[in-house]
């Protein structure tokens, strides 16, 4: 699907293409293939390297056209991890300006109502790509503050009960972060290489790349905090786990040794041998109370070393 935005005040669609818009392509199928490719010659390159769900950020040349791939978020229940990157790559040349992804996100229809809402005017290919990237790292933020939360209410659920299901949805959280940590270094690089590339005075606009990276580093700072957060919490998690079983085990040797005693006096009068005690009234009443004095016994000398 490819939908044509021309900016006035922030960007409005049009029905056709016009020199110096912007075309929005989603999940593009053949018609957009063959629009892009046979109409505006786009290398198909481009379209190959967009379509990696494992690009990194980069920016790449061939003959008047230059590619510039990012990576934004977007919500993915797929496997259990609650989100996740993608890249959306940037075409432009001399005339055109092409946004390419082939996943439906949060980001570009959030981006769009922005500059309608602040009557925004981007001047330039430069300008865009800038304030694309500056709005993946407010959704960056955004979802952070999502993954707190779960975080959050993980440790609560652990706290009542630590069960394998908690443990693992901490583990999916901590992927995420990776996933995050990766995308947002590697569009702060991207911030570098694009401002050796448009170095013209009419593209470069040092408040709004001083705004895109200031953010970019916020996104950055908070995604290795809550690593570092939730790194401690599986420590943590997995010392308790380690101390619980120490305890059920010393607990369960404890109730071996209280119950072996019982057992190890009805073994020896159980033998076929004289046990001198035939000729003595209540002999089995001596026997048991004998055996419940001794694991009484054991029991409190287990409770004073707290084995209990």
């Amino acid at each position: 699907m490819r939908t044509y935005l021309y900016c006035e005040a922030g960007f409005v669609e049009k029905p056709n293409w016009q020199p110096n818009c912007w075309i929005n392509v989603v999940c593009p199928d053949e018609g957009d293939f063959q629009f892009l490719l046979n109409k505006l010659g786009v290398p198909e390159s481009f379209l190959r390297d967009i379509a990696d769900t494992d690009e990194r950020p980069r920016t790449e040349t061939e003959e008047n056209w230059l590619l510039t791939i990012i990576r934004i978020p977007m919500q993915s229940p797929q496997n259990g991890i609650p989100f996740t990157t993608v890249p959306i790559g940037i075409i432009t040349n001399n005339e055109i300006t092409i946004s390419v992804c082939y996943h439906h996100t949060e980001i570009i229809p959030d981006f769009i109502s922005y500059t309608r809402r602040k009557n925004l005017i981007v001047r330039n290919k430069f300008d865009l790509i800038l304030r694309l990237i500056y709005s993946s790292a407010v959704w960056f933020l955004k979802y952070l503050k999502q993954i707190n939360n779960d975080v959050t209410s993980a440790e609560k659920e652990l706290e009542r009960s630590i069960r394998n299901e908690d443990l693992l949805r901490l583990m999916k959280l901590q992927k995420t972060l990776v996933y995050f940590n990766t995308s947002i270094r590697g569009n702060e690089i991207m911030i570098g290489k694009l401002k050796s590339i448009f170095q013209e005075p009419e593209y470069l606009d040092e408040e709004l790349m001083e705004d895109v990276i200031t953010e970019l580093r916020q996104a950055y700072n908070t995604v290795n905090i809550y690593s570092d957060i939730l790194t401690g919490t599986m420590d943590a998690f997995a010392s308790i786990i380690s101390n619980n079983v120490n305890t059920i085990m010393k607990r369960m040797t404890s109730i071996s040794i209280i119950l072996m005693v019982p057992t190890l006096i009805a073994s020896f009068y159980g033998m076929n041998v004289d046990i001198h005690l035939d000729t003595i009234p209540h002999a089995f009443a001596i026997i048991v109370l004998s055996s419940v004095f001794l694991s009484a016994l054991a029991f409190v000398i287990f409770k004073r070393i707290k084995w209990f």
